[in-house]
């Protein structure tokens, strides 16, 4: 019964969003877009609501705990409304969904172009609906949207793939002018006041939204408070590896030429030789391997101008490192990056999770972003337990990037909770943080337009640290970290409850 009710629920996931690149292959939705109508959007949740109910009765387990929490989690995504005010985020905004799936997604390509008219027609519907209800979107986030659709108008190879698809494209230009014609005519809110907290019933959306993206009961209060800790710590860490203040240091991270990339080829040979070190005492640590090794390959010239700078694909098994304005980009992170996204990050616990036999698709493709990005954040430093950087400069690039996610618990929450102007997150990031004054702005709008996902990742390494040490501290010399990974990757993705749990069970077989 409960395998059933796990596959209907991830059928309910997949027409909420067909462009989900965890489902990939999966049948059935290769070619459509979402419906972003209020009333599909009440039926998805009605239907996981039914869904969730019936599995109340069953017997606790894993897959009753996923299947819970991937419920849950979809009617918070619906409730949110994100997709009436969000203008820019490639995870909820209409148009970013199109410009950063469709290029790239596998599926019925042509059938998705043909859709995009409706889509952006009931899209640009609930723009008008947020906004007469007071949901109003960040007035220049809505203007940069304006902007993206002129740029695409103005050349429209982003979305063609060859002669057939000219025909689709003369039909899609017309509702592309329409839609931005309807976001050109939106009032919006100052930059002063981009927060949830700022829209009706918004600090209870984002309790909900922190819930969801945590998969913990921590109030916002509580996660800004962590930040505030993990920063103050950061900063002894950083002083002790660096040898000076950790503002210092941090400062010259930011500002001194020789801490960028000195060629091109280093942008991808630093990650290719953190990655066989990896992989190369690996056996030791991880008892459990994917069977297909991670590629590292440059990020796609046609999308690396507004990617990151280093991401993993679960559909090709590849590290993308951004080698576009190389020159501008900071060589300390490569290593931990690669940790990350690659070996043992990102690589060995999506892979595996597409390997696993005997159970629900749903756990292979549940997004339960605590545990995707707090397993990539204990890869990390998982890595600098092991040895595997190769210098203190890495080092360092490991704390930059952590406080980067500490820095999150704190802006987050102060823009959707607490009413923190933009300005304030950027001051807040350029005294606390080693990033450069391009991924400050970046960052800065990202927190803004998708609130709570930035709390993950920090949030999630915690409790993967908590749960580790509580085993290590009731198993003493019993402990076996080998066995302790493949216990936490053996499972698939899973809410941070259900894997404390897992461990607990684990603990009292051994």
């Amino acid at each position: 019964m409960i395998i059933q009710l796990a596959d209907e629920l991830l059928d309910v996931i997949a027409q909420e969003d067909p462009l989900n690149e965890f489902l990939d292959g999966y049948p059935g939705f290769e070619d459509r877009l979402p419906d972003p109508s209020q009333d599909a959007e009440a039926e998805l949740v009605g239907r996981a609501r039914r869904i969730a109910e019936q599995a109340q009765d069953l017997e606790p387990g894993v897959t009753r705990g996923v299947l819970l929490q991937q419920a849950e989690a979809l009617v918070t995504r619906v409730e949110s409304r994100l997709v009436e005010h969000t203008m820019w985020d490639f995870v909820v905004s209409p148009i970013a969904k199109l410009f950063s799936a469709l290029p790239i997604i596998s599926g019925d390509y042509l059938a998705r172009l043909a859709a995009i008219p409706e889509y952006l027609a009931k899209s640009a519907q609930r723009h008008e609906m947020g906004a007469a209800a007071g949901r109003l979107p960040v007035a220049y986030r809505a203007k940069a949207a304006v902007g993206r659709i002129d740029a695409y108008l103005a050349n429209e190879s982003e979305l063609r793939k060859g002669p057939e698809t000219d025909a689709l494209l003369a039909r899609i230009r017309p509702a592309f002018i329409a839609y931005r014609d309807v976001l050109d005519d939106l009032p919006g809110r100052p930059e002063d006041q981009p927060g949830l907290c700022w829209l009706p019933d918004g600090e209870a959306t984002y309790a909900a939204l922190a819930r969801m993206h945590t998969t913990t009961a921590q109030t916002p209060e509580q996660l800004h408070q962590a930040g505030l800790a993990a920063m103050a710590r950061l900063d002894e860490e950083f002083a002790e590896i660096g040898k000076a203040p950790a503002a210092e240091i941090r400062s010259r991270i930011r500002n001194d030429p020789a801490m960028r990339y000195r060629s091109e080829d280093e942008v991808l040979a630093i990650p290719r030789a953190a990655i066989a070190r990896a992989e190369q005492i690996a056996p030791q640590y991880f008892g459990l391997r994917p069977a297909r090794q991670c590629e590292v390959r440059p990020t796609p010239a046609e999308l690396a101008p507004n990617q990151s700078v280093a991401s993993y694909s679960p559909i090709e098994a590849v590290y993308h490192a951004n080698t576009y304005r190389w020159e501008q980009r900071d060589r300390c992170i490569a290593e931990a990056n690669a940790f990350h996204e690659g070996v043992p990050g990102h690589h060995f616990q999506i892979s595996l999770a597409k390997e696993l036999t005997g159970l629900p698709r749903l756990r292979q493709a549940a997004w339960i972003n605590a545990y995707l990005e707090g397993w990539g954040l204990y890869a990390e430093r998982l890595a600098d337990e092991l040895g595997l950087y190769s210098s203190d400069e890495a080092r360092l690039g490991m704390l930059v990037l952590e406080s980067v996610r500490a820095a999150r618990l704190v802006v987050d929450t102060g823009l959707h909770a607490f009413g923190w102007t933009r300005q304030q997150v950027v001051d807040y990031l350029r005294a606390g943080t080693a990033m450069n004054e391009v991924e400050i702005q970046q960052e800065t709008d990202r927190y803004i337009e998708l609130p709570g996902q930035g709390l993950s990742y920090l949030c999630g390494r915690l409790e993967l640290d908590r749960i580790r040490t509580k085993a290590q501290t009731a198993m003493g010399p019993g402990f076996d970290l080998k066995a302790f990974h493949d216990v936490v990757l053996g499972a698939g993705p899973v809410p941070m409850g259900v894997l404390d749990e897992i461990v607990t069970d684990w603990m009292g077989e051994r």
